[in-house]
């Protein structure tokens, strides 16, 4: 019987503009780009020169401290750029695509027969071992350090995120053979989390621990899932892997071909038509976006949930990582004596002169505006309310600030993402930049323990 995991503490931030469930062919890019910023820690060392004529899924680059992490091409095409900024650091590797796809051959595999260090062979060799990450650190996985378990959430509840029990639809194949190799990997169990009220392609799936989740965002963030069944301590390791991208992994094992594809949910207030588009990662944002029509001029585009997403330029490129386009209005007017009257048309976790709690179901039309400027600070008791897990935000975040290494550890650093502080920095009233924060202290981490 799977086991279930709810959740009292968090915040559904229900917006306008959720993607009706309809797919469409995105507009064919022409110019699809890959940037190493995409994979946090990674220093890219260039394979495809400027010039050179590229498969999909030949290897762009490979990371300068592992040789055999290899990231691959999403389409076929010549590399036409390699985008660098200061001390000629590589933002991007950009392809024109060909019109005819070609792609190189992996081969099939009969994965049923497959050791589990063939089976790692072939996804470092194939270039899918960038969709495995690992805790802690919330980096790329290392695939020389074996992982106590392996966690898939198939539910994202960040809000205008993709609905999964919607894009997995009719690729159940492809996510069987998918974690059915990837459970040769641990010799401890492989966990599937989907939503307790959902359809998931995934409740159908053999051979892992299911668990079914309920409440509020973060309930989705395979942090939540992996607190509250298997909690890691100093010492282990634990990877994760998104849904969307088992269907990836999944098909090249089956026809030896890395297929890019992704169905990606553009929504917001922003655009007119919000629904489904069937696009490639790396493509160029615009040919989503503008293909469905925008609402208004002074827009973000983002590239990712309005949480977590980057903000891309409208010719920006999708994330390696996302399946969401959101496009929101651009936040960069002032309300004149905001602070000092009653606000109806915002959600706040505070009653003091808000009235979001009356009206739980209300979907709100919300800019990027932060409604304050940066300040010390101040210990108001609200993050513990949208924060889950069995730490303390506000105590983590301050040792994180002063770099405080110990303390870090003592505080449950191990257990977390940036991801898990995008609720917490929501809602901060001294505009602190958390998930920034948490990368920072991360990375200083990895660097002084390993």
């Amino acid at each position: 019987m799977p086991k279930d995991i709810n959740i009292r503490k968090g915040l559904d931030i229900k917006l306008v503009g959720e993607a009706a469930q309809s797919t469409t062919d995105a507009t064919r890019s022409n110019v699809y780009a890959i940037k190493p910023s995409d994979f946090h820690g990674v220093i890219p060392k260039v394979l495809a020169k400027q010039g050179t004529e590229i498969k999909a899924g030949e290897p762009l680059f490979h990371s300068k401290t592992n040789e055999s992490i290899l990231f691959p091409s999403p389409v076929s095409g010549e590399v036409v750029e390699i985008v660098r900024g200061a001390k000629r650091k590589i933002l991007a590797l950009k392809i024109l695509a060909d019109k005819e796809q070609e792609y190189v051959n992996h081969g099939q595999q009969d994965v049923a027969s497959m050791s589990g260090t063939e089976i790692k062979t072939h996804l470092l060799t194939s270039g899918c071992w960038p969709f495995i990450k690992q805790r802690p650190y919330d980096v790329i996985a290392n695939p020389e350090v074996a992982p106590k378990a392996i966690f898939i959430s198939g539910y994202d509840s960040a809000p205008l995120a993709a609905n999964l029990d919607y894009i997995l639809k009719g690729k159940e194949k492809e996510l069987q053979t998918a974690i059915t190799a990837l459970s040769k990997l641990t010799a401890g169990n492989t966990y599937v989390a989907t939503h307790k009220k959902g359809n998931s392609p995934l409740n159908g799936v053999s051979g892992v621990q299911k668990t079914t989740v309920s409440g509020p965002h973060p309930v989705g963030n395979v942090s939540t899932h992996i607190a509250k069944t298997e909690p890691l301590n100093k010492g282990e390791v634990i990877w994760t892997i998104a849904a969307a991208d088992l269907v990836i992994i999944g098909e090249l094992l089956l026809t030896g071909k890395f297929n890019a594809e992704r169905i990606v949910a553009l929504g917001g207030s922003g655009v007119k038509n919000a629904q489904y588009y069937k696009t490639k990662i790396g493509a160029e944002v615009a040919t989503v976006v503008y293909a469905s029509g925008v609402n208004i001029e002074n827009i973000r585009v983002i590239s990712g949930n309005v949480l977590t997403g980057d903000n891309v330029k409208p010719d920006g490129h999708l994330g390696y990582y996302h399946t969401a386009i959101n496009v929101i209005p651009e936040g960069n007017d002032y309300e004149f004596f905001g602070w000092n009257k009653p606000i109806f048309n915002k959600i706040s976790p505070s009653r003091a002169l808000t009235f979001s709690w009356l009206f739980p179901n209300k979907k709100y039309d919300l800019n990027t505006n932060t409604n304050g400027e940066h300040r010390a600070f101040v210990m108001t008791g609200n993050y513990e309310k949208v924060f889950p897990l069995d730490i303390y935000p506000l105590q983590i975040l301050k040792a994180c600030a002063v770099n405080d290494l110990d303390a870090m550890e003592q505080l449950g650093m191990y257990e977390v993402a940036p991801e898990d502080f995008a609720l917490t920095e929501f809602i901060c009233v001294s505009k602190q930049p958390h998930q920034e924060i948490i990368r920072e202290g991360l990375d200083l981490m990895l660097k002084e323990i390993g």
